[in-house]
């Protein structure tokens, strides 16, 4: 295994917790779309943050933190210009596994989900999940239906609700749902 490979093989066992958003002012400070339940916990002084680009793994102490209309406004090490601010913008912002909070049972992190097979619970195979979208208590799984894989023909919305995700296994990388008579069908986007 080459360099590339086991850095790209570290960054993809990582879990996405934000993107910079853009520079802020001029002492290389960045907003960040969090991308958490647990901003507050998660963007604190001291915490170590991976950003990849340029097929590499960069990682970032944040040196101060402070929020600003919800969003974490972070210094971080090393970054000490607007130019070097503003070359993250756009950057995913990663943590590795090991360093995510315990959740209750019951509750997953994104990156669990994302890769997912979903079926019904009469055993059709829907597609595969390929994001959650949507805040705190109204979660939606992004859904790629089968025979799509370049996802052409849109994506499948169905609420991440105990009513509807009947099964979640996230080891197996299944998802089993009993979804209401036409919610599939309802919620699949129009191409036009």
């Amino acid at each position: 295994m080459t360099a590339h490979e086991a850095e790209t093989g570290a960054w993809e066992a990582m879990a996405v917790v934000g993107r910079v958003a853009r520079a802020h002012g001029r002492r290389g400070q960045v907003v960040i779309d969090a991308d958490t339940d647990f901003p507050a916990r998660r963007f604190r002084c001291g915490n170590v943050l991976y950003a990849g680009g340029s097929g590499r793994i960069r990682s970032f102490r944040i040196a101060a933190v402070r929020f600003h209309g919800g969003r974490p406004l972070v210094a971080l090490d090393g970054v000490d210009t607007m130019d070097q601010a503003e070359s993250l913008a756009g950057a995913e912002l990663r943590v590795p596994e090991a360093a995510l909070e315990s959740l209750p049972p019951g509750v997953y992190y994104h990156h669990q989900l994302i890769g997912a097979a979903v079926r019904t619970a009469a055993g059709e195979d829907i597609g595969t999940v390929t994001a959650v979208r949507g805040a705190s208590g109204c979660h939606r799984l992004l859904i790629r239906p089968c025979g799509d894989p370049d996802g052409s023909r849109g994506e499948i919305e169905a609420p991440l609700a105990e009513s509807i995700c009947v099964r979640i296994d996230p080891d197996a990388g299944l998802i089993v749902v009993d979804p209401p008579e036409g919610l599939l069908e309802l919620n699949r986007p129009r191409r036009g």
